[in-house]
């Protein structure tokens, strides 16, 4: 049994994955925005689930939250899950909040980030950017872009973590649409086996998964010099360093 936190599990691919995983007998800890959304939870909850609250697009919630999950003992996994579309909050919840969890959780064996195949269309330019989210000066390309390449680096800078990022297709989530025309099961399915990680070929880090089988990244994905232009702006902005 594996203890495996997953943000963003109120609906969608977050909730798949912690339902997945409880069907497989995990310890899981679930994440909802605000007290509010425990109730969307419950019954999770009510499986043996427990839950931390924290909205990710407030950096001082982000902090808290990640005291939170650290007193709860330390994880052997991490599903980096939680995510928006548009708006200004596209850099500070799809990017910052899963540097600084990264960063200030104390460190699992498999950590996933959700990327998305729209992260090939991203640019690899970090002149001004804002990470605050002040400024909608960011697409969400950009971001999956930015969290991809943030898997490559923890991976290559953290070798006794199995670090992925996970491509689920276009799915029908509240984020994909009603006529998304991928499997949402399929769409929940490999970021949960991979917080497993039991699979021999789950357990090789650094790779960009689309439907349990390897893709090749956008090239930046890989570009040494540009993941440590991304955790420098990262880390000069929140304060947090992963090294």
């Amino acid at each position: 049994m594996a203890k495996i936190l997953v943000t963003g599990s109120s609906d969608g691919l977050g909730r798949g994955a912690a339902e997945e995983l409880l069907d497989g007998g995990h310890a899981v800890v679930v994440h909802v925005r605000t007290e509010a959304r425990l109730a969307a939870v419950d019954d999770l909850l009510g499986r043996g689930a427990q839950a931390v609250v924290g909205d990710l697009a407030d950096p001082d919630q982000v902090r808290d939250l990640a005291r939170q999950a650290n007193g709860l003992g330390r994880f052997d996994a991490v599903i980096h899950n939680a995510g928006v579309l548009d708006g200004p909050s596209v850099l500070p919840v799809n990017v910052v909040a899963p540097y600084v969890l990264t960063a200030a959780i104390e460190r699992p064996d498999r950590l996933v980030y959700l990327s998305s195949g729209m992260h090939r269309g991203g640019r690899a330019d970090l002149r001004g950017v804002d990470w605050s989210g002040a400024r909608a000066a960011r697409s969400y390309s950009d971001s999956k872009l930015f969290v991809t390449a943030l898997m490559a680096a923890v991976a290559r800078l953290w070798p006794d973590v199995s670090a992925h990022a996970v491509d689920p297709g276009w799915v029908p989530t509240r984020m994909g649409g009603p006529g998304a025309p991928d499997d949402l099961r399929l769409g929940h399915l490999t970021q949960a086996w991979l917080a497993e990680g039991s699979a021999p070929q789950a357990q090789v880090s650094g790779r960009y998964w689309f439907h349990q089988k390897p893709r090749e990244p956008h090239p930046a994905v890989n570009d040494q010099h540009f993941q440590d232009e991304l955790l420098s702006s990262l880390a000069d902005y929140s304060g947090m360093v992963i090294r």
